[in-house]
């Protein structure tokens, strides 16, 4: 990728004008032409940054995606169930404080350009931390772990699992993961 400082400014524009149309609609509902109006440019210039609306959503929610794998994974003695790591119950109400953009990036289940890249990144550093320890099948509890909480933050986020406040889904979530990596053997 280009270190263009017009390149990463216009990146920029684009990245916070999606988000923050986002803030207001679901992503099915937002235009290339809205999103081009509010960040100052035309609709050509987006296509020269981006191949379409999921491509810049994509881009737009890879801050989001490693602040979420970061904190699943901020802890450096063996983790027990009763305690999340502080991240988790961080990332979650930072989240719930922006629901509503979140909701419109996330599809139910887990899907949409939110969903996906969640899903992969986690996979990935689970995949490679469980591989690194030399726990068994890796790629199997890496699975479990990133379809698990894409899923359950999807779920939350789109009013299924109730008004469960941020620090019980973290703990929750938390026991669930652990039990996920014991339970592959």
């Amino acid at each position: 990728m280009t270190q263009d400082p017009r390149t990463l400014r216009t990146r920029a524009r684009l990245r916070a004008a999606l988000l923050a149309e986002c803030e207001t609609r679901p992503l099915d509902e937002v235009s290339l032409s809205a999103v081009a109006r509010r960040a100052g440019v035309g609709r050509a210039t987006l296509y020269l940054h981006y191949d379409g609306l999921r491509a810049l959503a994509v881009d737009a929610c890879a801050d989001v995606v490693r602040e979420a794998v970061d904190a699943l994974h901020a802890w450096t003695a063996p983790p027990g169930p009763d305690a999340p790591p502080a991240p988790l119950t961080e990332f979650l109400t930072a989240v719930a404080a922006r629901a509503d953009l979140y909701r419109g990036l996330l599809d139910e289940g887990g899907g949409g350009p939110l969903g996906t890249l969640l899903h992969h990144e986690l996979r990935a550093r689970s995949e490679a931390e469980r591989a690194r320890a030399g726990a068994p099948h890796p790629a199997l509890a890496a699975s479990a772990v990133a379809a698990a909480f894409t899923g359950l933050l999807a779920d939350w986020l789109h009013g299924h699992l109730g008004d469960i406040p941020p620090d019980a889904l973290a703990a929750h979530i938390w026991r669930l993961l652990i039990a996920i990596h014991r339970a592959v053997t």
